[in-house]
């Protein structure tokens, strides 16, 4: 365990990754309250770091403390404004509250700096459909996702 090599000389940047590495485990392992306890062993050795930051709020969400979550959330929009992540847990955050108009900026702003990849399309579908949902915009953003699934070019768009 990660604590034991801290224990035993591990620290600084290593000591972040090995706690990092060992709560991803645990959430796998549907260990949510452990996983808790290692992400905060690697904020105490990288304090700030907003990947662990955003990780810790994604525990809280997982085990019903939103509060909390939305509080690591924000912190973590106040290091990093551009946290896609962040944008996108707390948007979904305050939809679940009733808090749709709050929501739409962080769902914008995650649609804006969303990350590349296969992992990512379906939380930037679920993201355009929600904002979509929120602004009346339905007809557009089925237009934007038909024009991205036949890979147009911009001038191949009109």
């Amino acid at each position: 365990m990660a604590w034991w090599n801290k224990v035993f000389g591990d620290s600084g940047q290593e000591g972040r990754v090995a706690y990092y590495d060992e709560g991803l485990a645990l959430i796998a392992e549907d260990k949510i309250h452990e996983a808790l306890t290692s992400f905060r062993l690697a904020l105490k050795a990288s304090p700030g770091d907003v990947v662990v930051l955003q990780q810790i709020a994604m525990a809280y969400t997982r085990i019903g403390m939103t509060e909390e979550a939305e509080k690591t959330y924000r912190h973590v929009l106040q290091k990093d404004p551009q946290a896609a992540g962040a944008h996108y847990g707390l948007a979904f955050l305050l939809v679940r509250s009733g808090r749709e108009p709050e929501a739409v900026p962080h769902l914008r702003a995650f649609l804006e700096n969303a990350p590349a990849g296969q992992e990512a399309t379906e939380h930037i579908s679920h993201a355009r459909e929600t904002l979509a949902g929120l602004t009346g915009e339905a007809g557009q953003a089925e237009q934007v996702e038909r024009m991205e699934s036949l890979d147009l070019g911009p001038d191949e768009r009109s």
